[in-house]
């Protein structure tokens, strides 16, 4: 059972990188891979998804995220 999510989580990352590289993710998602590269993440939630991630950057990378929409808002 742990493999087939593991196996899982691996098409389910390959298919968003695919739609990253492709241009077909929303604005929402678009920021998120935008402030991922700017933090020097890119390369690694490429590779390895998003769960290569620790709390620590996910939570910079939505922190940032959410004072970017305010700031957009305004």
């Amino acid at each position: 059972m742990n493999r087939n999510k593991e196996c899982e989580d691996r098409v389910n990352k390959d298919k968003e990188v695919e739609s990253y590289l492709n241009g077909e993710l929303s604005e929402e998602e678009k920021l998120k891979y935008e402030i991922a590269g700017e933090l020097g993440l890119l390369d690694r939630v490429l590779e390895n998804g998003w769960r290569s991630l620790s709390a620590k950057e996910t939570g910079r990378i939505g922190g940032l995220m959410t004072r970017r929409k305010k700031q957009q808002n305004k």
